[in-house]
């Protein structure tokens, strides 16, 4: 066979090739062209319908995210098949892929799977202050492998999801009231009654204080140095930390004008000389 031959065989081969999966090519690019805007087009309208529903940021950015991976995914999957790629093999090596790196990641996964918990049973929001895995602070973000909390003193904390999901947590905001309790004490010797209704009357004037239900005063216990009196109070939650740290310092202030004086540990030493 001469040069020739060969050419003219190689020529009738490319033919036949663009003749069998010439059409099947160009399918499968339309295909692929139309799903992937179909698919952002899909995308961009449950984000839509949620934020008219007022659905949490976390929550739609998930689920967008999320739908947009599984269409797309599926959509590569048709576009192989109309390749005329064995799908069940390839289905079959991508399952052993995706187990490799799933044991690889088991962690990730772990936090991924926390992340799905927190958004489907929502334990907290984000604006919520928790106490969770040793931090406290306020939400700022629920991601997919983590959630970012603000503490009180402006620091970013970073949690993984896998042990915010699974560990104990202490949601301060999940109720419109809290109640404000305190701990005084004055002096043995003091006047006990005194103390209850300076007490009373500072709770009376502060107008953050709810009158239902209602405060509670009373002696707690005879301590070592102090006459203890328990001091408990409802407010509305963003009220807690202003009234409890006014009240203490009011109470600070006025004692000295009522006669009562806050103790400090002290003991007193006897001491016996011995007769010559």
């Amino acid at each position: 066979m001469n040069n020739l031959d060969f050419v003219n065989v190689g020529t009738e081969g490319l033919y036949n090739l663009v003749i069998e999966y010439g059409p099947r090519l160009i399918g499968a690019l339309v295909v692929l062209f139309v799903g992937w805007k179909l698919i952002g087009f899909l995308s961009r309208r449950i984000y839509r319908a949620m934020e008219k529903r007022e659905f949490d940021p976390s929550i739609k950015s998930f689920v967008k995210n999320l739908v947009s991976v599984l269409l797309k995914v599926m959509l590569l999957i048709s576009v192989l098949g109309m390749l005329g790629v064995e799908m069940t093999s390839f289905i079959a090596i991508l399952g052993a892929a995706g187990l490799a790196v799933g044991l690889a990641l088991s962690g990730t996964l772990q936090n991924f799977a926390g992340g799905v918990l927190i958004l489907l049973f929502r334990p907290f929001k984000v604006g919520d202050f928790i106490d969770a895995q040793g931090f406290m602070g306020s939400v700022r973000e629920i991601q997919i492998f983590n959630t970012i909390l603000k503490t009180p003193d402006n620091k970013t904390v970073v949690i993984p999801n896998g042990g915010l999901a699974t560990g104990a947590m202490t949601n301060f905001s999940t109720e419109p009231t809290r109640r404000v309790d305190w701990n005084f004490g004055i002096a043995y010797g003091d006047d006990a009654d005194v103390a209850k209704k300076v007490f009373a009357e500072l709770l009376e004037e502060d107008e953050r204080i709810l009158k239902d239900p209602p405060p509670f005063i009373a002696l707690k216990e005879l301590g070592d140095s102090s006459v203890d009196f328990v001091v408990r109070a409802w407010v509305k939650t963003p009220d807690f930390w202003p009234v409890f740290f006014e009240m203490n310092e009011k109470v600070y202030k006025i004692f000295p004008e009522k006669g009562l004086n806050i103790p400090f540990p002290q003991m007193d030493v006897h001491l016996h000389g011995k007769n010559g």
